[in-house]
């Protein structure tokens, strides 16, 4: 009976990281698509939002927390929930850059920047990492959490085109100077939340192993 009670929990405390991750992936898609459009009331939309993501952490630590003390798991169900009490971490960081890169859409205008295409392949590239680390973690998937955690060098790739457009667009005419920091800013918020989608990965693999290997 009391085991029943414990799986309800910990099916509960799922979902919530689910939910979660759904919230951090549309922010990410939310804030490029302000930048595209050059979107403000989206922009201003998503740094909202970020209040919202940070609410999930608390409320998903408390629930973390409430397990641990009322059902004392064992050791694969306590990997499984410290696990998640790292992995919610990471993810209020994602909320918080993609807020950070919407708080430059509010402020910069950078509709006619010739680097952007680069920012829509990174912003691809780590909701795919943070949709899949998720996904790793419901399917109780290692092999998937590798394939993100391999992932991240697609998005430093990436970024290393965007440094190079930007050396570029800088030498070509000065007066890029101040939309090239803007668009550095907002590339490396990006390769940062893919930082954050492989530490997750990482967890995930922990969680199901009992192994934590750091590689980023």
């Amino acid at each position: 009976m009391m085991r029943n009670k414990f799986d309800m929990q910990l099916e509960a405390l799922n979902n919530s990281l689910i939910s979660m991750g759904a919230m951090c992936e549309t922010a990410i898609a939310s804030a490029v698509k302000a930048l595209l459009e050059n979107d403000l009331i989206l922009a201003k939309k998503v740094m909202e939002s970020v209040r919202d993501i940070n609410q999930s952490e608390k409320d998903i630590e408390a629930m973390c927390l409430k397990l641990i003390l009322q059902q004392q798991p064992v050791a694969k169900d306590l990997r499984q929930i410290s696990s998640i009490l790292k992995m919610i971490t990471d993810m209020d960081r994602i909320g918080v850059q993609a807020g950070d890169i919407a708080e430059i859409v509010t402020f910069a205008d950078l509709s006619e920047s010739k680097d952007r295409v680069h920012i829509a392949d990174m912003a691809k590239a780590t909701i795919k990492m943070v949709s899949e680390s998720i996904d790793a973690f419901v399917k109780k998937d290692v092999e998937l959490a590798n394939q993100v955690i391999e992932y991240d060098d697609v998005v430093d790739d990436l970024f290393t085109k965007v440094k190079n457009g930007i050396v570029n667009l800088i030498s070509k005419d000065k007066k890029h100077g101040e939309q090239a920091v803007d668009i550095i800013m907002i590339a490396k918020y990006l390769e940062r939340i893919g930082d954050h989608a492989t530490n997750i990965a990482e967890w995930v693999v922990f969680s199901i192993t009992g192994i934590h290997m750091e590689v980023s």
